[in-house]
Order: structure tokens, then C-alpha cells, then sequence
């Protein structure tokens, strides 16, 4: 009877009868894997917004209509990244140019710009990355805290019993093990996802370099007719 009782235990019932050490341990993975699945979605969203828009300013620009990307360059409010880093630098190329600087100055400082607002810009798409990467590296290793100390709760039980049977020992060690199954669930799409959100961003400031390299020499024939 007793081990067909233990054999109805349901996953709610392991969790329910597990130590305090180990509840805690399955809360703070829990709220780690809602946190990683909520931050890949938003991820997902911004970093495919951010390739559309890089591609539709790049399509805008070098198809023919940089005049009208020219005259909104004073214009406020937030556009795209990239016209962001665009807008940068063209704002500078136009304010050193008016006080007579020297022309490889004006680039220069021009260029300057842009990566200071290229690093803005990057450090809004990295935001938050470093969670996913420490809920993928750390929450194996939180998991085997609670399942190893879910585990020597069991055998110190099971010290004053006078007869020990698998069944007295099953329950204890599979609500241990709960928590480390829990870790891996918490920690492999973190892992997942941040090598691939990395890729991306990678990419994306790959596309960046390119069009502010092309645009400051631009500048440079512009700045010597």
C-alpha cells in the first residue's frame, strides 16, 4: 500500500512536499525561465525591427532618396538606429564645416559622431543579453544546489528509519531532482538564445561599420569640391 501510494504522486504533489531550501531554489529558476522566455520574445521583435529598418534606410539612401533623408536630419524625435548614427554624423558634418574647420578635421569629428551614436545605439539592442547569459551559465548549477540538498534531506529521513525500501526513497529523490530539471529548462533556451540574438548583433554592427565607412567617404567628397 505504501508504495503504490508514493507511485500516485503527481509532479504539483513532489514540488509541494519538497524542503523550504528547495521550493526556493524552484521559484528562483522559475522566475529566471519566465524572465529569459519573456526577454527572447521582446529580443525576437526588436532585433527583426532593427533589420528592417536598416534595410529600408539603406534601401532609401542608396536608391535616391538621401534628399529627403537629408531634410529631416534636423528634424526631432527617434527614426531607426541607423539613420540615428546617419543623422549623427551628418549634424556634425554640417556644424564643423560652417565655423571653417580644417576638411579632414570635419570627417574626422564627423565620424566620431557616429560612432559615439553607433555605441548608443548597440548598447539599447545588447540591453539586457548579459541576463540570458548568466541565466544559461548559472542555473544548472542552481539546480544541482537544490536537487543535492533535496537529496541529503532524504537519506537524513530515512537515518532513523528501521527499515529503508526503495519506496521510502523514490519521492524524496525525485522531488530533488525536480530542481535540477528545472535548471536545464531554465538554462538551455537562455543558451539558445543568446548565441543566436549574439550572431545577430554581430551582423547588425557588421551592417553599421559598412554604411558609416561609405558615408564617411562620402563626406570626404563632398567636403574636397
Amino acid at each position: 500500500m505504501e508504495l503504490a501510494s508514493h507511485n500516485n504522486l503527481s509532479f504539483i504533489m513532489l514540488v509541494a512536499q519538497a524542503s523550504l531550501v528547495v521550493k526556493a531554489v524552484m521559484l528562483l529558476l522559475l522566475f529566471a525561465s519566465v524572465m529569459s522566455w519573456w526577454l527572447i520574445f521582446e529580443k525576437l521583435f526588436t532585433l527583426r525591427r532593427e533589420r528592417l529598418e536598416a534595410e529600408s534606410f539603406e534601401k532609401d539612401f542608396w536608391g535616391g532618396g538621401h534628399k529627403k533623408i537629408l531634410e529631416r536630419v534636423d528634424e526631432e524625435g527617434r527614426r531607426s538606429s541607423l539613420e540615428e548614427v546617419f543623422r549623427a554624423g551628418m549634424r556634425e558634418f554640417r556644424a564643423k564645416r560652417d565655423l571653417g574647420v580644417p576638411s579632414a578635421a570635419v570627417v574626422e569629428s564627423a565620424r566620431r559622431a557616429m560612432r559615439a551614436a553607433y555605441q548608443r545605439e548597440m548598447d539599447q539592442v545588447e540591453s539586457y543579453l548579459p541576463f540570458l547569459a548568466t541565466v544559461g551559465s548559472v542555473s544548472p548549477y542552481v539546480g544541482l544546489l537544490g536537487t543535492v540538498w533535496g537529496i541529503m534531506n532524504a537519506f537524513i529521513g530515512l537515518s532513523n528509519a528501521a527499515q529503508t525500501t526503495l519506496a521510502q526513497v523514490a519521492p524524496g529523490i525525485a522531488e530533488a531532482l525536480i530542481a535540477t530539471a528545472m535548471g536545464l529548462f531554465a538554462a538551455i533556451p537562455a543558451v539558445i538564445a543568446y548565441n543566436r540574438f549574439t550572431h545577430e548583433i554581430d551582423r547588425l554592427a557588421n551592417r553599421y561599420d559598412i554604411f558609416m565607412e561609405e558615408f564617411s567617404n562620402i563626406l570626404e567628397q563632398e567636403i574636397g569640391r
